[in-house]
């Protein structure tokens, strides 16, 4: 394959030490780095955190919560799992290996989810919909907040999941687009109402198991799916010749992961977490700590229009103060600390003004777009077409979109890199 460029190659580089220490294989064994040290405490310390919690009464699901998330950020951060980041690795290099990986996610979580769904619905026909599953109106204003939300991606340089993760490894610009993210949302809680009433209200919520059954809507699902792969395959680059093959545990914890192998993986959890604790999905506890803050402000209407009827990123008030998704961040964003500390990818940096402001400004428009479309590209795109949901492939065909337009139009201004 060719080899990478770029900031993904520069961050999965390994460092002269870490070359010191391959070369001397055979000889003496060194003391362990003290950043593997650290690693190994962190993540000691998640799996006592999660011990703790599960005896706690009705702690089981909040420590599940936790292992999960500290699984998802784990496989970001190895296989740099990014829906932007692929999605302009094909835009601009050509390359297809990432948004194969997307592809490859989606293909496992659509197979999964139809496992489960199938046990707990047998008959998908009837007016009920699977519990919690992230399936949203489907109508113009998805369309609008998945380009705002593709937009977003474009200006902060990643989506929502990989700015938490990429918090771990000391991103300069995550944490402004983050804040950016929360002020978005209260600005998305602002508008709401008048997007609810012209149209939201009114636009359907499309199952479709519903109407093809579990076997109609998977082998459609898989098929779109493998109509995307098969022009990308087509794409990939020769590979550069034999190389030689790493030692296990640098391969898992060192190198980076090929994207399908975190793509499957992603699948997997979302199947999983699913079937145990509830969708992945990553902005409720953002969404639901806006809307707490900006409420005791003063700066939100008095009701927000059947907001709380929908399936989604729930962004109900919060009063406990551990909930199920903010431990799933939490633990998402404390195990891609652990992985970039083993693999030597902490690298903090003292942010410049263009990255604070782009941070602030595509975070804004990530927000907004993930309030108005009840999710983000882990829950409603994500998640919704592993559910079945229509939602889920017109968000996310909208925020591909959004973000291809973003980033032709930065390019052209000299704004965009």
């Amino acid at each position: 394959m060719r080899p990478l460029t770029g900031p993904v190659a520069e961050r999965s580089a390994p460092r002269p030490q870490d070359r010191a220490s391959a070369g001397t294989a055979g000889r003496a064994p060194s003391r362990v780095p003290y950043r593997v040290l650290a690693a190994l405490a962190v993540a000691a310390g998640l799996a006592a955190w999660a011990w703790w919690l599960a005896g706690q009464p009705g702690g089981a699901r909040l420590a599940l919560s936790l292992s999960f998330g500290a699984l998802f950020g784990f496989v970001l951060q190895r296989s740099r799992f990014c829906f932007y980041c692929q999605w302009r690795d094909l835009l601009v290099e050509g390359d297809p290996r990432g948004l194969l990986g997307i592809l490859a996610a989606l293909a496992a979580g659509v197979a999964g989810y139809a496992v489960v769904l199938g046990a707990w619905m047998p008959d998908p026909s009837g007016t009920r919909l699977p519990p919690d599953a992230h399936i949203g109106p489907v109508g113009p204003v998805l369309v609008l907040a998945g380009a705002v939300f593709g937009a977003g991606m474009a200006v902060s340089g990643s989506c929502i999941s990989a700015h938490l993760y990429r918090l771990g490894e000391g991103s300069p610009t995550a944490p402004f687009a983050l804040v950016g993210t929360g002020l978005g949302f209260v600005l998305g809680f602002a508008t709401w109402n008048p997007l609810y009433l012209a149209s939201v209200s009114e636009a359907p919520v499309i199952w479709l198991p519903r109407h093809l059954g579990y076997a109609g809507s998977l082998v459609l699902a898989l098929t779109l799916l493998a109509a995307l792969a098969w022009p990308l395959l087509h794409r990939l680059p020769e590979p550069a010749g034999p190389r030689p093959r790493p030692e296990p545990l640098r391969a898992v914890f060192t190198g980076r992961w090929p994207v399908w192998l975190g793509g499957l993986a992603v699948g997997a959890i979302g199947t999983l977490a699913y079937l145990r604790v509830g969708p992945l999905g990553v902005t409720a506890e953002i969404g639901g700590r806006a809307r707490q803050a900006a409420g005791a402000a003063g700066l939100l209407p008095a009701r927000l229009e059947g907001l709380d009827t929908f399936r989604g990123c729930a962004t109900a008030l919060r009063d406990a103060v551990l909930t199920p998704n903010g431990l799933f961040v939490g633990g998402l964003v404390l195990a891609s600390f652990a992985a970039a500390l083993a693999a030597g990818q902490f690298r903090p940096a003292r942010p410049t003004r263009g990255q604070a402001g782009r941070g602030l400004l595509g975070g804004v428009l990530l927000g907004w777009g993930a309030m108005t479309g009840l999710g983000c590209s882990v829950g409603t795109l994500l998640s919704g077409i592993m559910a079945g949901a229509l939602s889920g492939w017109v968000f996310g065909l909208a925020m591909f979109a959004g973000a291809a337009g973003t980033l032709w139009l930065g390019r052209r201004t000299g704004h965009l890199a």
